[in-house]
């Protein structure tokens, strides 16, 4: 029988996820989307393809087979759907909240090209909160003990990926962080109305479960050396450290008290439990008037949590447009949501302070767009005479950061680039040091939690072929 418009089957709308009102959100440190329900992800689930070929998969940095654990959360198996997600990724509950879905997996989904893709992301993070609350806490199996020791320098996001291939591959892992808490760029970058630190935590758990050690407070390059480490009989070192190093702009009156790094802001606020001050002894400047400076992720993160932390007034300023601001766009759309406001084309030239040295504002020139630049955005271009000041008592510069050069000054042979990033081998992660690998941030510079994952996931698999055939 042919299927008439009457009685064909209308298609199910993307499922939005249940929020906290942004005025009600943007004055406390509570995660922003509350997660789907069983019901919400099984509709959502619905929408899926299964494509023969799913371009989600390969949009996906660690190849996760998301047609096979969408599935199955249509059939009601959540416990299949998060043992199929850990095949491949450790982290479910961290990347299906803070990963650039729309550009990656989402970015590809044949369903994305007529309408709105699958949320996937979202389907993510369902599996893995219902796991975490519902499901039995059976590990997955492990390989027998090859008695091969492995150190990880690091516990962000790629430095865990290495730690939980190799431990189930029968490797003894070690992994060191400087500190006191593990999860690196996750509990110390990333806010807690983003990413719950208990989530972190446990993530981290899981892999202790599995047999990992970790080591906080424990500063490779400094306290001990790689070559230490190799000396302590470890066969194997991944290096994990990320690019931390804070970056200003070097404009006129730097040293005005009132402006700050976003990795020193966003660090006491996160790691150290800032925003619970005084009940934490972490103090950190609270603004009335803030700005800040730049327009990626961290810029988000910063303005909204200034915002938290009792502002009258945030603003992002940026020297480009909307279009060109690297955040993803749910951090964009979720600052406006809150009461951000955006400053664009807009370029600080100089800081102004009171006699006692400290911030009151800045100058500021008018920008307008000119041809793309060698990252393939609209050069920003000064216009003539467009100076105007901006009033401010509190400024958070985040224009990006550079490599961590604790370990790397300390290790004279492993070389770098030119910007003191460890150079690689792009197909296996390996360094110019034998039996030495790195990823994530202090090769690539500052990029996305799951693309350090897959430079863990492929720097895991290489070491592994090392230790059992040789470099």
């Amino acid at each position: 029988m042919t299927t008439t418009k009457k009685n064909r089957k209308k298609p199910v709308p993307r499922q939005p996820m249940p929020e906290q009102k942004p005025e009600i959100r943007r004055r406390n440190f509570k995660e922003v989307p509350e997660g789907y329900t069983v019901e919400l992800a099984q509709a959502e689930a619905s929408r899926c393809l299964q494509c023969r070929k799913p371009g989600c998969v390969a949009g996906c940095p660690v190849g996760i087979d998301i047609p096979g654990f969408i599935n199955l959360v249509t059939e009601g198996d959540f416990t299949g759907a998060i043992r199929n997600l850990w095949g491949k990724n450790a982290f479910p509950a961290v990347c299906g909240r803070v990963c650039p879905q729309e550009i990656q997996c989402e970015g590809k989904c044949i369903v994305g090209k007529k309408g709105d893709p699958v949320a996937i992301g979202n389907l993510e993070r369902f599996c893995a909160d219902y796991e975490r609350e519902f499901g039995s806490g059976e590990l997955p199996p492990t390989s027998s003990t090859t008695g091969k020791k492995v150190a990880v320098v690091g516990s962000g996001p790629s430095g865990l990926t290495v730690a939980g291939d190799l431990i189930v591959k029968g490797h003894d892992v070690t992994v060191f962080e400087a500190f006191h808490k593990p999860g690196g760029v996750l509990v110390y970058g990333i806010p807690e109305f983003r990413l719950p630190k208990s989530i972190v935590a446990q993530e981290v758990h899981f892999l202790e479960r599995l047999g990992v050690k970790v080591e906080c407070n424990a500063v490779v390059g400094r306290s001990v050396s790689v070559d230490d480490l190799f000396e302590e009989g470890y066969d194997a070192v991944y290096i994990g450290v990320g690019a931390g190093l804070p970056r200003f702009m070097n404009l006129p009156g730097e040293n005005q008290i009132g402006i700050l790094s976003a990795n020193e802001y966003l660090t006491r606020a996160n790691l150290m439990k800032a925003y619970k001050f005084p009940a934490v002894d972490t103090p950190i400047p609270i603004g009335k008037n803030v700005v800040v400076l730049g327009a990626g992720n961290v810029a988000m993160d910063s303005a909204r949590t200034a915002m938290r932390l009792g502002a009258d007034r945030v603003r992002i300023v940026y020297r480009r447009s909307r279009e060109e601001m690297p955040a993803r766009t749910a951090e964009i759309h979720h600052a406006a949501e809150e009461g951000i406001e955006f400053e664009l084309l807009t370029n600080p030239v100089k800081y102004i302070g009171n006699d006692k040295g400290r911030l009151t504002g800045m100058v500021c020139l008018r920008m307008e767009l000119g041809e793309p630049d060698d990252s393939g955005r609209r050069r920003p271009i000064p216009i003539e005479g467009s100076e105007f000041e901006i009033e401010a008592d509190l400024c958070i510069v985040a224009v990006g950061s550079g490599a961590n050069p604790l370990l790397t000054e300390s290790t004279a042979d492993i070389k770098l680039n030119r910007w003191g990033y460890i150079i690689t081998d792009p197909k296996t992660g390996k360094t110019s040091k034998k039996g030495v690998w790195a990823g994530g941030d202090i090769v690539t510079g500052a990029a996305t939690v799951i693309l350090a994952m897959g430079a863990g996931r492929m720097a895991a698999n290489s070491i592994h072929d090392y230790l059992t055939w040789g470099w």
